[in-house]
């Protein structure tokens, strides 16, 4: 007695003999599945941009706003640009003349206020090492997390020179000026060499 075998389709595997195990079928790897994924959230944030844009695109296209400026009557856009020449100028209260002999402050650098700190509350020694800090990156973005700021200056040498202990004493005084409970603070040469570091 023979087997017979339905005949095979196009795009159908063959059924195997009696026995046989067929292999499972593939299944889609980590990296597709993420990919796909991937690809749905951002088409779905297009799709998202194009109806957000439809919807709120504003009173008119930028064409139009200039025209609506120039719908304003002649005369008042006249009365609103030209003075009369003979026109006095207001008389200012003595509030605002103080206002205006004092001008702001200028907003100062993280190495001035790290030197500034130093000058007041920091040994001689120390007040000496900070004449040489250039650059302070990274004091005001401290967040307890992993805080970590980089103090530059024109020192030579590296770690193995012969400002090691001037680095030490510009980390030590950083850490008297700012305190993380996580920070790290690198001090560097002249060349970007590590001269020191430490905690604060």
């Amino acid at each position: 007695m023979t087997y017979q075998q339905p005949p095979s389709q196009p795009g159908q595997q063959p059924s195997n003999p009696y026995g046989m195990y067929a292999p499972p079928p593939k299944k889609m790897s980590t990296g597709a599945k993420v990919g796909i994924g991937c690809g749905g959230a951002f088409g779905a944030l297009v799709l998202l941009g194009i109806i957000g844009a439809a919807l709120g695109g504003g009173s008119g296209t930028p064409a139009e706003k200039p025209a609506e400026a120039a719908a304003a009557p002649a005369p008042e856009r006249a009365k609103e640009k030209a003075e009369p020449a003979d026109a006095k100028p207001e008389k200012k209260d003595k509030a605002e003349k103080k206002a205006e002999k004092k001008p702001a402050p200028a907003p100062t650098s993280p190495a001035d206020r790290f030197k500034a700190f130093v000058a007041k509350h920091g040994s001689p020694n120390e007040q000496a090492a900070l004449g040489h800090v250039t650059k302070v990156q990274g004091a005001d973005e401290l967040n307890d997390i992993l805080d970590s700021v980089d103090i530059y200056t024109d020192f030579t040498g590296g770690l193995m020179g012969p400002h090691q202990s001037e680095g030490k004493l510009i980390a030590s005084a950083f850490a008297d000026w700012k305190e993380s409970k996580n920070g790290l603070v690198t001090v560097y040469d002249v060349k970007g060499e590590i001269l020191s570091n430490g905690n604060f």
